[in-house]
């Protein structure tokens, strides 16, 4: 039962800070403050009272409606809730190479403020193709401000992986826009892998933007292949640098480099 505590704490705090991050994703668009007015309905403009906004639960009592005015509650409340906590779930999958080379007695804790911005940045890009450079900042800055606790040699990693990851992704989308007449890559996507760079060093999230390219192609293809993606129609490309950096956090570069070479021995 003692081995439960924690992986139940994670799930039920993980599921309120989901519950923040709709608040995040509906209101940071719209420039409005995400602390002030309190949940609401945007609908009749009634207060949610605090036995409905339990995560997840407080919509299925609600069988998916406004209390007051009846209004549909969308699907995607409970369902960011609840990706929200198997994320600070996942926090304890951490492997002995992840973790951006910080002290172990720090994880899988310190993956929790990583996480809890990474999921409001994906959210956002999938509904607005738009990275808030807010954020992005916030996560260069407390990935610096961790990476200290590991010393000078790996603070100057991950400061180098911040500054080569915005300046080699800015170049690029430059380059692009000269080539194809249009960005191949958003400025909000160079400042995501600047915010990675200061988490994983520049290792680190080199290994996260192959993977993020990797797994983008196979969707971009697929999306091409099915008629979702008309040729040359952009797509968010935010969530693919989530996913790399999120991978790479928890089992470490080297893991992943491995399973690509030992891919080229079959």
């Amino acid at each position: 039962m003692e081995g439960l505590i924690v992986p139940l704490w994670l799930i039920m705090f993980g599921a309120c800070v989901g519950s923040f991050t709709n608040v995040v994703v509906w209101r940071l668009p719209r420039q409005e403050s995400v602390v002030h007015p309190g949940s609401h309905c945007p609908r009749c403009g009634h207060a949610v009272r605090w036995h409905d906004n339990v995560p997840v639960l407080g919509w299925l009592l609600l069988a998916g409606r406004c209390r007051d005015c009846s209004a549909p509650i969308s699907w995607r409340y409970p369902l960011v809730e609840s990706l929200s906590a198997l994320l600070w779930l996942s926090t304890l999958l951490v492997g002995s190479g992840g973790g951006g080379g910080l002290e172990p007695s720090l994880l899988p804790w310190i993956g929790l403020p990583l996480v809890g911005l990474l999921l409001p940045l994906v959210l956002i890009d999938l509904d607005h193709m738009w990275l808030p450079e807010s954020l992005c900042r916030w996560g260069v800055l407390l990935g610096l401000l961790v990476s200290v606790t590991g010393g000078v040699t790996l603070l100057a990693d991950h400061m180098i992986g911040a500054a080569l990851s915005l300046m080699v992704l800015e170049a690029l989308s430059a380059l692009a826009e000269q080539v194809m007449g249009q960005p191949a890559l958003g400025l909000g996507d160079a400042k995501l892998a600047a915010f990675g760079g200061a988490w994983l060093g520049w290792h680190g999230i080199a290994i996260a933007m192959a993977l993020a390219v990797f797994s983008g192609a196979i969707v971009g293809s697929i999306g091409r292949l099915t008629g979702r993606l008309k040729p040359r129609q952009p797509f968010p490309f935010g969530p693919f640098i989530a996913l790399g950096i999120w991978l790479v956090w928890l089992m470490g570069p080297g893991w992943w480099w491995n399973q690509w070479l030992a891919g080229f021995t079959f």
